[in-house]
């Protein structure tokens, strides 16, 4: 591989957005819960060191200061520097201590220079422990953090992507006028309305803390198959009515939401890349539509613009060919609260998980919680189940009721679509 190896125009428009706001987190990851006993920090190190040779990206640090930033191998890597063990600080009554201590590994800090890091995170009990991993987005985004989740803990295939048409020269002028119109109708959907723009629901603290829902994976796709669309479908239509009830619970309006779909833009042979390769898409949530099945019939009409084959071709060749500087106009725009509400992102992980003896009982995504936005929230699936995971501030008005609102919006899909007796 090349010493040097540039930056794409998304990491570099991640890169401003993180000069302007340089008091936000812009960190993502995952966590995946292991059963039976932790391994030794020291042992722990190990494993992670023998897997980085088919990890490369996570041995290279970002020149910031390169015009372009360009990614090259760190001289002074080390393990200690990026393998981490926090355990829980003492007990506490309302919460198991598992949780606290992996509230601990969320709130460690990334240093500049350190773009990823792992915790080796212990609770009470012998028998059960987690791991964290966490990022700098600008460093790789959900598809590139699966990949490293399946070489350190997977057994499953890599997620199947539909690949993009080969290039044909006859198709060229096709393909870049759909390419130009699609971005053209993406400028459209991100422009603000100008006006006043509505009171912030809360005043964040800073702080974050994450919640979690699981339901069968079967459950989600047997909602989406009764209208012939996906899971995803299905937890999106679902998170329309964890939204519309709470904001009724907690008393703040919400007449328009939009969520911060990532497509992945990646080529058959670009799984193993470093930054960004995927493509954000506002997706309207339908709150003011009471029927769910009617909700589930809107979101779809969105989503499955963005599946058909000529579309994602034109979003590969927009992320393969965009410039920096439309790519960052665009960028600051889709994260801003005046146009999207929160990120809503989707991953494959794997079939099943295991570190040595001990094997991985569920994953959960850190999705990024933009400034501004929300909340963030992910789907992870995992073996056959499909997890929820909330990333809040504590200062959101009752966001600890959404994986329950989630968990019924989901039962509620699941009767409206049912056939009558």
């Amino acid at each position: 591989m090349a010493a040097d190896v540039r930056t794409h125009p998304i990491d570099r428009a991640y890169l401003r957005l993180e000069r302007a706001r340089p008091e936000a987190r812009w960190d993502t990851g995952g966590i995946a819960y292991l059963s039976g006993p932790p391994p030794r920090l020291e042992d722990f190190r190990a494993y992670v060191g023998a897997h980085l040779p088919r990890l490369p990206m996570l041995t290279h640090r970002l020149e910031r200061t390169a015009r372009p930033p360009v990614w090259r191998p760190d001289e002074t890597f080390t393990l200690e520097r990026h393998v981490h063990e926090v355990g829980s600080a003492g007990p506490d009554a309302s919460r198991p201590p598992l949780e606290t201590a992996l509230e601990t590994a969320l709130g460690a800090p990334l240093p500049r220079d350190t773009p990823w890091g792992v915790w080796l995170v212990h609770g009470a009990a012998r028998d059960e422990y987690a791991i964290c991993y966490r990022f700098d987005h600008v460093c790789q985004d959900g598809v590139a953090a699966a990949l490293a989740f399946r070489t350190l803990l997977g057994t499953g295939e890599p997620a199947r992507r539909p690949p993009p048409a080969p290039p044909r020269r006859a198709d060229r002028l096709r393909r870049t006028a759909v390419a130009l119109g699609l971005g053209a109708k993406f400028a459209f959907d991100v422009l603000t309305v100008p006006g006043r723009r509505p009171a912030a629901p809360f005043v964040p603290s800073g702080r974050r803390r994450l919640l979690r829902a699981r339901v069968p994976l079967e459950r989600l796709r047997n909602i989406g198959a009764v209208r012939g669309v996906s899971a995803n479908d299905a937890h999106l239509t679902a998170l329309a009515g964890v939204l519309d009830r709470w904001s009724r619970e907690a008393g703040v309006g919400l007449r328009r939401v939009s969520a911060l779909l990532p497509v992945d833009a990646r080529g058959p042979d670009e799984e193993q890349t470093w930054g960004n390769r995927t493509f954000a898409v506002p997706v309207r949530l339908p709150l003011s539509e009471d029927s769910p099945s009617r909700r589930l019939e809107l979101v779809a009409e969105q989503t499955s613009a963005v599946k058909r084959s000529s579309r994602r071709q034109a979003i590969h060749d927009l992320v393969r060919y965009m410039p920096a500087g439309p790519t960052a106009w665009y960028m600051r725009q889709i994260t801003s609260p005046d146009v999207t509400a929160m990120m809503a992102t989707s991953v494959p992980l794997a079939e099943g998980g295991a570190l040595g003896a001990t094997n991985v009982t569920g994953a959960a995504l850190l999705p990024l919680l933009l400034p501004g936005h929300l909340f963030g929230v992910g789907l992870a699936f995992f073996g056959d189940r499909a997890e929820a995971s909330f990333l809040v501030d504590h200062a959101l008005p009752l966001g600890e009721r959404l994986p329950g609102l989630w968990t019924d919006a989901v039962e509620e899909l699941e009767r409206n679509l049912a056939p009558p007796a």
